[in-house]
């Protein structure tokens, strides 16, 4: 069984020889980065080099996945904010917003552009997930990741005037988030179509420590409803933070799977979603995978497996500066103890 067949039977719920490790968002390393000599800078507007450099941690390491994009700029690009790539730095510098779409919701104009497949980046995201499906694509699943509506929407908008427009104009809100999901949808349906196997939505910025339960509930939820039921599977609901709280509602979205992060109770998020349900998670990216030892690492994988997780996940982005022996120590790990699961 090879990395390909064990991450797709895994999201079918069928038999595997061991769980896989892989992600649904950023998961390069500097190691990665340098064999090719390029700075970090480079690989977030070049085809050719974000699917090669996507692809190093499968090929260095054996992690079992290759993911594009990198940065969050991507979408909120092509609906009208500035991404500042920092073109002069040679350090690891993530694209950020430099200048929203607007400064107030009321503000905000979202516009599905009349060619959406050659709008901004988009047409370098779909180039390079066809580079990765032909280069990889027969020995790990390829994936892609989008924002979730509401945290998109915090790409295009000043985040207090988006925190106090979901307490205060909740139909404003439903209006924008609606045609935000309609934009999404068609995204990830022209990531599927250039070679994605799988796709992530990332809604970290709706979770239970930035919007109650009740506001998340009534604002967010029916337009993941809605993403989830128009979107192929294999298909997963990513969110940051202590989840516990909403897990079932995170259940009800309609992903074929929820990853969680460690500030997550795994074991607890189990006990409410139950046994058939497919929990990614929960591997720490920063403090363990980044921070930690070869031995730290081990421990983790084997706690999260305790805790029944179907995938080993990195809690979020790998920070490119993880050492290649953490690297090589999740993967031994997963080898060596994965068969418990």
């Amino acid at each position: 069984m090879n990395s390909r067949e064990r991450a797709l039977k895994v999201f079918k719920r069928e038999p595997v020889d061991r769980i896989p490790v892989f992600s649904g968002y950023g998961n390069i390393t500097l190691h990665g980065l340098e064999q090719h000599g390029w700075n970090f800078c480079e690989i977030h507007t070049d085809a050719e080099k974000m699917a090669r450099v996507a692809a190093t941690s499968y090929e260095l390491f054996g992690f079992e996945c290759a993911v594009v994009p990198f940065d969050m700029g991507v979408e909120a690009e092509v609906l009208g904010s500035k991404v500042n790539y920092y073109p002069h730095r040679t350090d690891v510098v993530y694209p950020t917003i430099e200048q929203p779409a607007a400064e107030t919701v009321d503000d905000l104009r979202v516009e599905m552009p009349a060619d959406l497949a050659h709008a901004g980046r988009v047409p370098v995201v779909r180039e390079a997930l066809g580079k990765l499906k032909e280069r990889l694509g027969e020995d790990v699943v390829i994936g892609a990741w989008v924002l979730g509506p509401y945290t998109q929407t915090g790409q295009l908008v000043d985040l207090s005037n988006l925190s106090r427009a979901a307490y205060k104009k909740q139909g404003l809100m439903n209006e924008i988030l609606e045609k935000v999901s309609t934009f999404l949808i068609e995204v990830i349906r022209l990531y599927r179509e250039a070679g994605a196997d799988y796709i992530t939505i990332r809604e970290m910025g709706a979770g239970p420590d930035i919007l109650s339960p009740a506001i998340f509930r009534k604002l967010v939820k029916p337009h993941l409803e809605r993403i989830f039921s128009e979107i192929d599977s294999p298909k997963v609901l990513h969110m940051c933070g202590d989840t516990n709280m909403i897990i079932e509602l995170l259940g009800d979205c309609g992903a074929d799977a929820v990853s969680v992060e460690n500030k997550n109770d795994v074991a607890a998020s189990r006990a409410k979603l139950g046994p058939d349900a497919l929990i990614f998670g929960d591997i720490d990216a920063y403090n363990v995978l980044v921070n930690g030892t070869p031995e730290q690492v081990a421990e983790a994988v084997k706690a999260a497996i305790d805790k029944s997780v179907n995938a080993l996940w990195p809690s979020c982005d790998i920070w490119p500066t993880a050492p290649p022996e953490n690297m090589r120590a999740l993967m031994e790990a997963a080898r060596q103890y994965g068969k418990r699961g």
